[in-house]
């Protein structure tokens, strides 16, 4: 059964759909042909507008985190014979302090709702039982509808190679700063949780990869949130630190 096809999501990928175009429309007196994408991007915007809370939860939890590195340490010396115990007593520390070893995940989890809808919108010929239009709908000459393993004819292949650049860019600064960050945390660990945050450390990378075959439309909500995600996190970073 195709998963856009369920009646509730049919439902409200038609909302949605319903909101782009008329954004669009409004838009089509400034930005004209590209008036699909500006929609695409300000929805973008608002959407990591609205999560700005959690980003400030993340940061602070990230610094909690930090101040707990002596007590994990503490826990793993004293533990390290018994890593049953040595995670149980570590995920109890966590929760007393109400911090999370994984925080990092939970803006990607919340945007994927959003991510998927827009996916949906730009691959489906029809959109709960009507033609869905926004497939003809193009910027610098390349159809939102189109990825970059479809093979765009030159030289609409730079609009992807744009966004793929820029969110690889972003996937090296935002991986460097969360080893960075990492780093004074990772003796204090367990073994499993520091494999864990190794991992998830490339996971900005992914998205690279995951950009060049969705729908240009949606590599473009890619680069916007990867951006707007490294600059969100140095700007709290450097207003939410410790002081003294």
């Amino acid at each position: 059964m195709d998963f856009y096809s369920f009646a509730p999501i049919a439902a409200a990928l038609d909302a949605a759909y319903n909101a782009v175009t008329a954004l669009a429309s409004l838009l089509t007196p400034l930005v004209g042909p590209a008036s699909a994408a500006a929609a695409v991007i300000l929805i973008t915007v608002l959407v990591r507008a609205a999560l700005i809370p959690v980003g400030v939860t993340q940061v602070k939890a990230e610094f909690t985190r930090k101040r707990l590195a002596p007590k994990l340490q503490a826990l793993r010396r004293r533990y390290e014979t018994n890593p049953e115990v040595l995670h149980r007593k570590t995920m109890e520390l966590y929760a007393a302090e109400k911090a999370s070893p994984v925080a990092g995940c939970l803006p990607t989890l919340l945007q994927l709702p959003v991510l998927s809808t827009v996916y949906g919108l730009f691959i489906l010929g029809t959109i709960n039982g009507h033609e869905n239009t926004l497939l003809s709908e193009s910027v610098f000459g390349v159809a939102l509808g189109r990825s970059l393993v479809s093979g765009p004819e030159w030289p609409g292949v730079l609009v992807f190679v744009a966004a793929l650049a820029i969110i690889g860019v972003t996937a090296w600064f935002s991986r460097r700063a969360a080893v960075t960050s990492a780093a004074g945390q990772a003796d204090a660990a367990p073994p499993a949780l520091r494999n864990l945050t190794g991992s998830l450390s490339w996971l900005p990378f992914v998205t690279v990869v995951f950009a060049a075959i969705v729908p240009l439309a949606a590599a473009l909500y890619l680069a916007v949130t990867t951006t707007w995600t490294l600059v969100e996190r140095t700007v709290l970073r450097r207003v939410l630190a410790p002081r003294g």
